[in-house]
């Protein structure tokens, strides 16, 4: 071979070579860009989002950067950071905000949140890359005055629904008139409960809070401000009491009132047998009001030491002798919680009553514990243990709350296996337990109740545990969720018929499972109608935005 064809051969080798670099070389650049593609397009995405955001006009403001707060709340298990925080100053600024998120439709990922005081337990209130509504901003508007109307036989109030019921109990109180159900803690929005059910001891004469709204303004998933009650667009009014804040965001409320009391008379007593203690619970809430208490509750009391010197801070016990010698220590016990609302002027007549109802009784005698104070004192009195917790650094810890709604007839069998056998100690909070009238709940709403037509009578069973957050025992976040895993498998596999207020699921079978097939069809129809795109309340994971809401019919 000829040094011409040597040549020609190392040229054509060379050629090669430098081709196949090329080629690898270019190999490399599109694998870069395209590895690089997904989060350019997430980032433009969102600063498209913040662009369009930019170019509302509100009465309030928009915040991009002080965000990190609408990304905690009480339970402090669930962190999601929002893209932007809305302080209304006005209605018409949440209506502008969800209207246009609306018109984006499918072009924009942005889904928006509803946050009050931030109680909620499990990231409910939260807005991953979204718009969080600060609503107690709305509230804190100069211009949002409660107006409040008595005629001397009909009474409400109307109040944003960023409101503090505790601030709505002292406005009102200044009309001597009150409203008529109540949460155990006060220092929560309106809007929060009324898109729960909003519970405490007086449910079983006035139904939950949700019983007692006589209207309601609501902003649609469309943008729409509509007002709504049981005779004007009732079907919306229905759907957003106990909707979980899925078909609209509560901005106004009428609450109905009734004349309030000064004082009340709060009372404690105990039971060591559960079958004499939820007896006696179910025929008070059955007797008519006047030969009745105005409150009742009760909870649960596992290998407790000192417990009746503990109440003394609160309470007089009738025989200080007596209950100097009772001993707690090692045993199951149940406290029933009753309070009779009096005025000064009253106070013998109420005493002969309180007297009579107690003594028909079948309590501990000498656990019998009685205390005078004010009405406002006991309806805040959660608040005071929040103070103390507060300043000991014990309130931002995590609450992994679990909430049990248990028909009447399976709270027997509940008690024998959770109180018995699963639940060792109460010393990591309060476990609640008192009867409610189902005859007080209008099925009409979106809340889940147990199922049980033929049961008037149905179980609050609340366990409200907080956790020591760096602890791995018996008082730490891990044994306190599998403590409440295993109460739900129980209640699961014996078939009890029960329904978790407050709830949390993370799937659709979870979640139709709670509702039913009936309610679920009746609420993805109500999805559909009033926030079809799915904008609304992302942080219950119900339901995803961009995902045909046909699917989960």
């Amino acid at each position: 071979m000829n040094w011409q064809s040597k040549a020609n051969i190392f040229i054509i080798i060379r050629g090669f070579i430098i081709l196949l670099f090329t080629c690898l070389i270019s190999t490399i650049k599109i694998n870069l860009c395209f590895s690089n593609t997904l989060p350019l397009l997430l980032h433009n995405h969102n600063n498209h989002d913040h662009d369009h955001l930019k170019t509302l006009e509100f009465d309030g403001h928009l915040s991009f950067d002080d965000v990190d707060h609408a990304s905690k709340d009480f339970g402090n298990r669930f962190q999601y950071l929002p893209s932007a925080v809305l302080y209304p100053k006005s209605v018409s600024d949440i209506a502008t905000l969800v209207k246009h998120v609306w018109e984006m439709g499918m072009t924009t990922e942005l889904s928006v949140a509803a946050r009050g005081h931030g109680h909620s337990l499990q990231g409910q209130s939260q807005a991953h890359k979204g718009v969080v509504i600060n609503m107690e901003s709305l509230s804190e508007n100069k211009n949002s005055v409660m107006y409040i109307h008595s005629d001397g036989e009909f009474s409400y109030v109307d109040v944003y629904g960023g409101e503090l019921w505790i601030n709505i109990l002292h406005e009102t109180l200044k009309f001597g008139l009150t409203p008529k159900s109540w949460t155990d803690y006060l220092h929560l929005t309106v809007g929060g409960t009324l898109s729960n059910a909003g519970i405490s001891g007086q449910a079983f004469r006035h139904g939950p809070q949700i019983s007692n709204v006589l209207q309601l303004q609501v902003i649609t998933g469309k943008g729409e401000v509509v007002n709504c009650s049981k005779e004007e667009n009732s079907d919306l009014f229905h759907s957003v009491l106990g909707g979980l804040g899925q078909f609209g965001i509560i901005t106004r409320a009428r609450i109905s009132l009734e004349p309030a009391p000064s004082m009340v008379k709060w009372i404690r007593v105990l039971y060591s047998d559960f079958e004499t203690f939820t007896r006696e619970q179910e025929s008070l809430i059955t007797q008519d009001q006047n030969n009745s208490f105005d409150y009742i509750e009760g909870f649960v009391i596992i290998n407790r030491t000192g417990l009746l010197n503990n109440w003394r801070s609160s309470f007089n016990p009738h025989d200080p002798s007596q209950a100097s010698q009772f001993n707690s220590d090692g045993k199951t016990l149940f406290c029933l919680e009753l309070v009779k609302y009096f005025n000064k002027d009253n106070i013998d007549m109420v005493n002969q009553e309180v007297e009579k109802m107690l003594s028909k009784l079948k309590y501990i005698k000498s656990t019998l514990f009685i205390s005078d104070v004010s009405y406002v004192d006991f309806l805040d009195r959660v608040h005071v243990s929040e103070v103390k917790l507060r300043s000991k650094g014990l309130w931002e810890v995590p609450h992994p709350w679990l909430n049990l709604l248990i028909p009447k007839t399976k709270i027997q069998t509940f008690a024998h296996q959770v109180f018995g056998n699963i639940l060792t100690h109460t010393s990591n909070g309060p476990v609640l337990i008192y009867p409610v009238n189902k005859s007080k709940w209008d099925n009409r709403t979106s809340v889940v109740i147990p199922e049980e037509e033929e049961e008037e009578i149905f179980y609050l069973v609340a366990f409200l545990s907080s956790a020591v957050p760096s602890s791995r025992g018996r008082d730490g976040l891990e044994h306190i969720l599998k403590q409440n895993k295993r109460i739900l498998e129980f209640c699961e596999k014996s078939n009890l018929g029960v329904k978790q207020y407050l709830p949390h699921y993370t799937t659709q079978q979870q979640w139709r499972a709670h509702f039913g097939p009936q309610k679920w069809h009746k609420f993805t129809q109500r999805k559909s109608t009033y926030d079809p795109l799915a904008i609304f309340a992302p942080g219950q994971r119900i339901f995803q935005k961009g995902k045909s809401l046909i699917q989960f019919s």
